[in-house]
Formats: C-alpha cells, sequence, structure tokens
C-alpha cells in the first residue's frame, strides 16, 4: 500500500512577491530542506506561467498549486500548459484545479460560477482524455471539446479541492490528492470520513490519498495580532457564499450568519468580530515556534499528509522566522 509521506512546505504569496523575490524564496526554502513550495492561482503572479520558472531554480523540490480555478481556462489551454511543465520537470509538478470563489470568479473576471461541481467533474474527463493523448469528442452541461489531441502526459497526477461533503467526495473519487483549506480543526474527521466515501466509491484505499492543507499560519509572539490580520484578511472570505456555508456545515451557523449579516450590512466591525479568538484558533495556527510545530504535529496525526504554511502576515521576517521554525534542522515529520 502506498501511504503519501509527510511533506512541510510553503506558500510563495503570488500576490505580493515580485517574481525575482518568489525565486529567491524558493530557493531559500530547498537550502534548508523543504519539501514543497505551493502558489495560488488568484491574482498578482500568474502560477502557471510561475511554476516553470520556480522549478527551474530548484533541484528537487515539487511544486503545487492550490488551486487553478476551472472556470478561467479551458481545458484544451490547462492540459497544454500541464504537458509542457511535465515535460521539462517530470514527477515534481502537481496542478490542483477548485471551482474558487463567487469574488474571484464574478467580480474579478466577470464570468459565471455555475454548477461548479459539474465543472470541476467535466474539466477533469477532458484532461484525462487530453493528457491520455486521446482526442476529444465530449459534450457536457458546461463544456465541449470536439478534435483537440496533443501527445500523451503520463503518470501526471491532478489534486482537486474540496470544501463541502459533495466536493470533497468528489476530489477523493476523480482527483489523486484531496486539498483542505480553513477548516476548523473540530472538522477534520468529519471530513476525513468524506474522503474515505469518495475514494471507496473509485475502489480506492483512502489511506493512500494525499491530503493536502493549507495552513493560515503567524510564528510569534503577538497573537493578538496575529487574530486581528486573520479577522481582517479572511472576514470578508467567509462572508462569500462557499465558505460561509461551509463555515456553517463545519458547525459554527451563528458566526456564519453573523458574518454573512455584518458583510450584507458594510460592517466591517461586526464581520470581523464573528470570528472570535476561540474560532481563530481552531482554524489558524498562532503562536511560538513551538507551539506552532506541535500544532502541525497534530495534524499528521490527524491524517494531513501535504502540510502548507500560508504565513498570515506577509512581512520578510515574518516568512524568515516560518522558514527557520520548519526547516529540516528544527522540524522533521517523518523521523
Amino acid at each position: 500500500m502506498n501511504i503519501p509521506r509527510q511533506r512541510v512546505a510553503m506558500t510563495i504569496p503570488g500576490p505580493t512577491l515580485t517574481v525575482a523575490d518568489s525565486i529567491e524564496l524558493a530557493k531559500k526554502l530547498e537550502a534548508e530542506g523543504w519539501d514543497d513550495i505551493w502558489m495560488a492561482d488568484a491574482g498578482g503572479l500568474d502560477a502557471m506561467t510561475m511554476a516553470p520558472l520556480l522549478l527551474a531554480a530548484t533541484e528537487k523540490m515539487r511544486l503545487g498549486i492550490a488551486v487553478v480555478p476551472v472556470f478561467t481556462r479551458t481545458p484544451a489551454v490547462l492540459a497544454s500548459t500541464i504537458s509542457v511543465i511535465s515535460q521539462a520537470f517530470p514527477e515534481r509538478f502537481v496542478p490542483g484545479f477548485g471551482s474558487s470563489s463567487h469574488a474571484i470568479i464574478n467580480n474579478w473576471h466577470g464570468l459565471e460560477m455555475e454548477k461548479p461541481l459539474t465543472r470541476i467533474k467535466e474539466t477533469m474527463q477532458l484532461l484525462r482524455t487530453m493528457l491520455a493523448g486521446e482526442k476529444t469528442n465530449f459534450a457536457g452541461d458546461t463544456l465541449k471539446s470536439r478534435g483537440y489531441q496533443q501527445l500523451p502526459t503520463p503518470n501526471q497526477p491532478i489534486y482537486l479541492a474540496g470544501l463541502r461533503p459533495k466536493m470533497v467526495e468528489t476530489a477523493a473519487e476523480i482527483g489523486d490528492g484531496v486539498i483542505l483549506n480553513l477548516f476548523p480543526k473540530s472538522a477534520l474527521a468529519k471530513i476525513h470520513e468524506h474522503i474515505a466515501i469518495g475514494a471507496e466509491r473509485a475502489g480506492k484505499d483512502p489511506a493512500t490519498i494525499e491530503v493536502v492543507s493549507r495552513h493560515m499560519i503567524a510564528v510569534g509572539e503577538d497573537k493578538a495580532m496575529a487574530r486581528d490580520a486573520f479577522r481582517r484578511g479572511f472576514g470578508p472570505y467567509y462572508a462569500t457564499p462557499v465558505y460561509n456555508k461551509f463555515l456553517a456545515w463545519c458547525g459554527y451557523p451563528e458566526a456564519a450568519a453573523e458574518i454573512a449579516a455584518g458583510f450584507k450590512n458594510r460592517d466591517r466591525e461586526r464581520t470581523a468580530a464573528a470570528l472570535s479568538d476561540e474560532l481563530i484558533d481552531e482554524i489558524a495556527i498562532i503562536g511560538t515556534p513551538d507551539e506552532c510545530r506541535a500544532r502541525v504535529r497534530e495534524y499528521a496525526d490527524a491524517g494531513i499528509h501535504t502540510h502548507v504554511m500560508a504565513p498570515m502576515i506577509n512581512h520578510p521576517d515574518i516568512i524568515e522566522q516560518t522558514a527557520t521554525t520548519f526547516s529540516k534542522q528544527h522540524f522533521n515529520l517523518n523521523q
């Protein structure tokens, strides 16, 4: 049985770093023994363009994207891009896909986020056909393609992001790995139940499904400052329909309702206040280096395989502290 090993990763903050800064950070992380680098694809530096630059600047690190929205590129564009990166850097690239959010799809891109689960399933069906080198002849509810063909791209994993049950199950069923984000710790066991349902539906052993989690993290002594940073950054996030329903499903319906009401009334203080210290501490990893390392070990014991550190405060000193805290010299989950 091929059980995924534990991996420690850092998010490259594309919206705020330059290309040169991103490359230097990737080199530094590899020198300090980190396993992966991951990017989001949500504005700023385009993740599919940055991926080969970062892979070329490093020697062994794996690079993942969490996530590429399925609405913003056609399957043919995705398949051809994946093929180029996979050929250039075999077994080092992990593209992850998801539906994204209404704020990004509807507002930023001016598109309609319609039938997201269907769109993901049809995107995956077309990508599997294209990456296998087969000619397309597909007409679905949200996508169609006829006559497209490219050279095969063998053994290319594709991961999917999931929040609530149907998408988590779909990610485990048709994806090669599951990507999680912004969940309260108390909901992880319930999420794993749906990973198992999806995996077993496809005849897979759930233990072989790699589970990736982006951990919102703040390494330092000032917990109040970190919690305030979380409120500013993620209060509006949890007000979006997708994440608001997710928070309620995770067991916090009152907080979700209060966030939605505050956001609807354009009351920033009310929206922020709905995220209590206790709830933030359930979602984010905040504390001293030892406290943060202990929390990540808890997640490893609870079934997370790849731990993607995403510093909530984008300051060079904070990023440096995070890089040091989880360097191989100070932290190794595989020992």
